[in-house]
């Protein structure tokens, strides 16, 4: 069993490289845009992207996972059909409806609340175009096992949007249009390049049939997706509808250093629906999946424990006299645990998706992530008024809770996994009470005494792991063999 969950690790590693470093690079530009655009600009920026993301769902109208489930079963005559159907149907249809948003930019400006900014809603339509070009190659490359090629693309992607936006803000002196004229042509290099790559897969043999079966696939991820994004950025438009564009600039900036789990649980699902999907019909699979979660867990909570005691330790570093995260952002910093714990959920929700996906009942995603959509909402409205950035960070945890649960019920009764509830309980606890016994001792952060307290109580928790028997003798057994063979083999 150990040998598949390290090859799952193995793969989830290199999809990781380009999402650590893609994301650790964009991380990197959080200290220029605090630093460079004002608190009002950058809650300009994450408004406009939050609708962004929810147009990109709209776009795809999820037939990259249309693809990847029809290909699987595809004979290997009909794989570029397979492939072709859903690539042809994304470049029509994203062509048009970019054009749309071009001609009808300053409308939409002013309908979104950014009056004044229709170039920065004219750049926004290229890049939504150029990314879903690529959404269905990308899924190519996953299900062909081309995870290094898939990780160069999207390492290449962000060194361009990163390099030219700390060009055209520090030595061109531009403001909040270098972001998107960076992203703009970042997204249309990659497309290129991997329209280039996909070309001798494409075929003008194309199948009516196929083609209904994939949207009837694909369509239930436009509200599930649209509930999911709404999870991720609802909170957007309504902390700038209830507060300013300062305070959402605030709470932006601090909500992306929750990034290292984001990363985390992202190379997690990069490589989890593949493997789950190739190994759907061993004898011992559920008992497998079982195992993953486990370990992914484990894995998340020590993100959780680290991550919420060292982030204000890190964000006072300074880096050519300028501090990593600008002072007049550091009263945010509370929902960062918060915001670690919500991403945690998202990684259970990837995890119990099995289920859905296997048997092709997509029509369950929308209920699951409609009503986590709908409770952060709800939450939104009611929390920030009172608590402001704080009951924002709480609404989407609790959204999070909301949709993980939600699709556990559906999937299991489809598929059902025994998953080690106990254990799981266990480790999600104790790394609770070490972060919250931490910080209660209110230590005074970038201190030598708060950073060897902060890295006993992190050595503390992984102690805990094996105490707590979260992995039991015979895993570590296991464990210990499966690494013995492969030092031997190499």
């Amino acid at each position: 069993m150990l040998d598949r969950i390290f090859k799952l690790g193995k793969e989830a590693a290199v999809y990781g490289l380009s999402s650590i470093v893609g994301r650790f690079l964009n991380f990197l530009l959080v200290p220029f845009y605090t630093n460079y655009l004002a608190k009002a600009e950058f809650g300009v920026q994450s408004n406009i992207y939050a609708y962004i993301a929810f147009a990109f769902v709209i776009y795809g109208y999820g037939m990259d996972s249309a693809y990847m489930r029809f290909v699987v079963s595809a004979e290997s005559s009909d794989k570029r059909q397979t492939f072709s159907i859903p690539f042809f149907s994304v470049v029509g249809t994203s062509v048009l409806l970019s054009f749309i948003i071009y001609f009808y930019a300053p409308m939409i400006s002013d309908l979104i609340g950014s009056r004044g900014h229709a170039n920065l809603i004219q750049y926004s339509a290229g890049i939504l175009c150029f990314d879903t070009l690529v959404i269905v190659p990308f899924a190519y490359l996953r299900m062909t096992n081309r995870a290094k090629l898939f990780a160069g693309l999207r390492i290449l992607n962000i060194v361009i949007f990163v390099i030219l936006t700390i060009m055209m803000l520090v030595v061109a002196k531009m403001k909040l249009e270098a972001v998107f004229i960076a992203n703009l042509i970042a997204s249309g290099v990659t497309a290129l390049v991997l329209i280039w790559i996909v070309f001798p897969q494409l075929t003008i043999r194309l199948s009516g049939g196929l083609f209904k079966d994939m949207l009837k696939f694909g369509f239930p991820y436009i509200p599930a997706g649209l509930a999911g994004i709404a999870i991720q950025v609802i909170d957007r438009p309504i902390v700038k509808a209830l507060t300013n564009d300062d305070t959402l600039g605030i709470y932006t900036a601090n909500y992306r250093l929750g990034v290292l789990m984001m990363l985390v649980v992202g190379m997690f699902d990069y490589a989890w629906r593949p493997f789950f999907l190739t190994h759907a019909r061993d004898q011992d699979a559920p008992k497998l999946f079982s195992k993953v979660f486990t370990y992914v867990a484990a894995l998340l909570m020590l993100v959780f424990v680290t991550g919420s005691l060292f982030i204000e330790d890190i964000v006072r570093v300074k880096f050519f006299g300028r501090y990593f995260i600008h002072p007049d952002y550091w009263g945010g910093l509370s929902i960062v645990p918060i915001v670690l714990m919500a991403y945690v959920f998202t990684g259970a929700y990837v995890n119990f998706v099995v289920g859905i996906y296997l048997e092709k009942k997509t029509k369950y995603l929308p209920y699951a992530t409609g009503a986590g959509a709908l409770v952060n909402v709800v939450v939104n409205l009611v929390l920030i008024p009172r608590y402001g950035i704080m009951g924002a960070a709480i609404a989407t945890l609790l959204s999070y809770v909301v949709m993980a649960i939600g699709i556990y019920f559906p999937s299991q009764r489809l598929y059902h996994v025994e998953y080690e509830w106990g254990r799981l309980i266990r480790v999600m606890l104790a790394a609770c009470i070490v972060v919250a016994a931490v910080l209660l001792l209110g230590l005074q952060p970038a201190t030598l005494l708060g950073i060897a307290v902060k890295l006993g109580a992190t050595a503390l928790f992984v102690l805990l792991v094996f105490v707590l028997r979260i992995f039991d003798t015979a895993d570590i057994r296991e464990t210990r063999e499966a690494l013995s063979k492969m030092f031997v083999r190499s």
